[in-house]
């Protein structure tokens, strides 16, 4: 019996230490000479610290600031373990509400949102500035969204629009090989991008 055991665990060895050990050694090597500023977490640095990665998505609520779209990330509620909080863009519980279109909480929260931004700015609204992305760590918006903002922006930082705009123009990042994906805004490189500018 040991005869015919053993060529199957000696393989379930091999595969283990091939794929489960060796492959994944491999591919992060690689990554990290092919690139290393994604294979490390993409992160962004400031003054020598790491302020956050180009990939997740931070809660910028100051008037000075362009703003992310809404997040949906919750945390547990530090005063009764069972239930949750709002804790958006915490990057340790990702996901979305997962609510539809019929949930009552969802469309009360869409249409504030709604109510809020038509104080801010006259036209349509971007629907990005009111529906949350399926990870809740979303770290782009769209130029719409963005240029939805610039008037705020400009204002709380008494620049000129046409300053901030061309801010916006250069963060803004085409299409993945142009036909990949929309054309997006990275939140924290603008708002960093914002803090430079005299």
């Amino acid at each position: 019996m040991l005869r015919q055991i053993r060529p199957a665990i000696m393989l379930i060895v091999l595969m283990t230490l091939l794929t489960g050990l060796a492959y994944p050694l491999f591919m992060t090597g690689v990554a990290q000479v092919l690139f290393p500023h994604q294979a490390a977490g993409s992160l962004i640095e400031k003054d020598g610290k790491v302020i956050g990665s180009e990939l997740i998505g931070q809660n910028f609520t100051d008037e000075k600031y362009f703003h992310g779209r809404p997040s949906a990330t919750t945390d547990t509620d530090p005063n009764d373990a069972t239930k949750t909080v709002p804790a958006p863009y915490n990057a340790g519980n990702s996901g979305g509400s997962n609510s539809g279109p019929t949930s009552k909480a969802l469309i009360e929260r869409v249409q504030g949102d709604v109510d809020t931004l038509k104080k801010e700015k006259d036209g349509p609204i971007p629907v990005d500035m009111v529906t949350t992305s399926a990870s809740g760590l979303d770290p782009d918006i769209t130029p719409a969204n963005a240029e939805f903002q610039v008037a705020r922006v400009a204002k709380a930082r008494n620049l000129p629009q046409e300053r901030v705009r061309a801010l916006v123009a250069e963060a803004t990042k085409d299409r993945v090989l142009g036909i990949f994906g929309e054309k997006r805004v990275n939140v924290l490189k603008l708002n960093l991008a914002l803090d430079a500018a005299k």
